[in-house]
């Protein structure tokens, strides 16, 4: 009877097997853009909420006539001032609980004292020595301030801001600025928002799109950039932060 012959394993082969099964998948961007409100920075509104009961209105009165376009944006864009914008709050409110109150509940927003997610920025600090890092945020002439404040003024490699750029999200030009600054094509952007709005507009330029609600989403969509990098030697290159 003949013995079946049974092929050896090819050991090239095998090991070329094993090394293509550890190959890491490859990563879909080579930057990430992030937001900073509602993703790293958080407003205690705890205040602002007890002097509305006070004055009989209800929670999120003040922030529904401040965050409405023609009383916010000019804040964003770099048109007015913190102090302005409190006056346009004031008015927005005056008729309802008296210029004196009003004026109190819009300073009472301004001032809202806020703090940094921990977990977040320790994520974004991580996915930093491994990509370029750009924070892209609608935010005002105090920005660079506050940062400091948070002690996160080294937090990216560079900060795109509304109030800088003069044009705020969902415009596509703040992201192309955006990506300009971290040296990658808008393709091979990763973007992070907590605003459905500013995701749609990020993904009609071909980014990679994080809708934010808590860190988790952030670990999983960095991915191995959620994890320190070995010390090799190498550091992600460092976009020149435009002035």
């Amino acid at each position: 009877m003949m013995t079946p012959m049974i092929d050896a394993p090819d050991p090239a082969r095998s090991a070329g097997t094993r090394s293509a099964e550890r190959a890491p998948a490859p990563r879909a961007f080579d930057a990430v853009l992030c937001d900073l409100d509602n993703v790293v920075r958080f407003y205690d509104t705890a205040p602002l909420a007890a002097l509305e009961r006070a004055a009989g209105l209800p929670e999120g009165t003040t922030e529904s006539v401040a965050y409405a376009p023609e009383v916010d944006l000019p804040l964003l864009l770099g048109r007015i001032t913190t102090d302005a914008w409190v006056e346009s709050i004031t008015a927005g409110l005056t008729d309802r609980v008296g210029e004196e109150r009003a004026r109190a509940l819009g300073r009472a927003l301004a001032d809202a004292p806020f703090r940094a997610d921990g977990e977040a920025v320790s994520l974004l600090r991580r996915a930093r020595t491994h990509v370029p890092l750009v924070l892209v945020t609608n935010a005002t002439l105090q920005l660079d301030h506050d940062l400091a404040l948070l002690g996160l003024a080294d937090l990216a490699d560079a900060v795109v801001s509304s109030a800088v750029e003069r044009v705020a999200k969902p415009d596509p030009a703040i992201y192309r600025i955006a990506a300009e600054r971290a040296g990658v094509p808008l393709d091979r952007c990763l973007f992070v928002d907590d605003r459905q709005e500013n995701v749609d507009a990020a993904a009609a330029l071909g980014m990679t799109c994080v809708l934010y609600r808590e860190p988790g989403d952030l670990r999983r969509a960095l991915g191995p950039c959620a994890e320190a990098a070995e010390a090799t030697g190498t550091a992600a290159p460092r976009p020149e932060r435009a002035r």
